[in-house]
C-alpha cells in the first residue's frame, strides 16, 4: 500500500542560497528520534556514538514522505551501527524512499557536517548543487550533494558517496541500522510494513542478508540483534 505522496518536481528553484531547504534522508535520519540526536545533540537507542547537535536545535518544520528517483543500497562499514551504510545514487532506473525534513540550510550544513564526523559551525555555499544537481565537497562518505530538485518551490536535498553503487562492495546492515531505517519510513505514513519490508530487504547489501521476514519481525519486536 502507497498512500499519494508529495510531488517532486525535477527543476531546482531559482534561488541559489535558500534559508530553508528539504534535507531528504534514506537511511537511519528517516527515523524522527534519530534526526533528534543530529537536530538537538544526544546518543540515539542503538548507536555507538553521541552527537553534538546543531547550532540551530529547533525541529524541522515539517517531515513528509517522498520518492526520490535511483536507488539506495548499503556499502562500508558503519563503526556508529556495525555492518553497512545506507547509500544513494541517483543515476540507476528505481525508486527510493525517502523522507524529507523542512529544516534551514545552517542545519542541513550541521547535520552533513556530523555524518563526517565534523563540527557543525560551518555553512555551506549551495549554488554550485542548485545549478548543476551535484556538488562533490571531499572524498568523505558523505560529502557529496545532490539536488533532486523542488518541492514547494523550496530545495530537495540529499548527500551520498562520490562513488556509484557498482564501484564500492556492498556489505549487510546491522539489525539496530535496519530497525531504525524501517521504523523512519513506516512511521511516515505512507508506506505500510510489507512495502517498508520488501523495498529494504531487495536494496543490494540487504539483499541475500535480510528477507522481508526478518525485516517485519524487527519492526514487530524491537530493538535486537539479529
Amino acid at each position: 500500500m502507497v498512500k499519494a505522496l508529495p510531488s517532486i518536481d525535477p527543476e531546482p528553484p531559482a534561488d541559489r542560497h535558500p534559508e530553508r531547504v528539504w534535507y531528504t534522508s534514506y537511511g537511519s535520519n528517516t527515523h524522527l528520534e534519530r534526526l533528534a540526536a543530529y537536530i538537538t545533540g544526544g546518543r540515539p537507542p542503538g548507536a555507538g556514538r553521541e552527537y553534538p547537535g546543531c547550532r540551530d536545535p529547533a525541529p524541522p518544520e515539517r517531515s513528509v514522505p517522498v520518492e526520490l528517483s535511483g536507488a539506495m543500497y548499503f556499502a562500508t562499514r558503519s563503526p556508529v551501527w556495525g555492518g553497512g551504510r545506507a547509500f544513494y545514487d541517483p543515476q540507476p532506473a528505481g525508486r527510493v524512499l525517502a523522507r524529507a525534513h523542512l529544516v534551514t540550510s545552517g542545519q542541513f550544513a550541521d547535520i552533513a557536517a556530523q555524518e563526517m564526523y565534523r563540527a557543525p559551525d560551518v555553512d555551506l555555499d549551495l549554488e554550485e548543487v542548485l545549478t548543476r544537481r551535484r556538488a562533490v565537497l571531499g572524498e568523505g562518505r558523505y560529502e557529496t550533494l545532490v539536488c533532486a530538485g523542488r518541492l514547494e518551490n523550496l530545495p530537495v536535498l540529499t548527500f551520498t558517496a562520490p562513488w556509484g553503487m557498482n564501484d564500492v562492495r556492498w556489505v549487510a546492515p546491522s539489525a539496530a541500522y535496519v530497525r531504525f531505517l524501517a521504523a523512519g519510513l513506516l512511521s511516515a505514513g505512507a508506506w505500510d510494513t510489507a512495502a517498508v519490508a520488501s523495498y529494504v530487504a531487495a536494496c543490494p547489501g540487504a539483499s541475500g542478508h535480510w528477507s522481508a521476514r526478518d525485516i517485519t519481525a524487527l519492526l514487530d519486536t524491537g530493538p535486537g540483534q539479529r
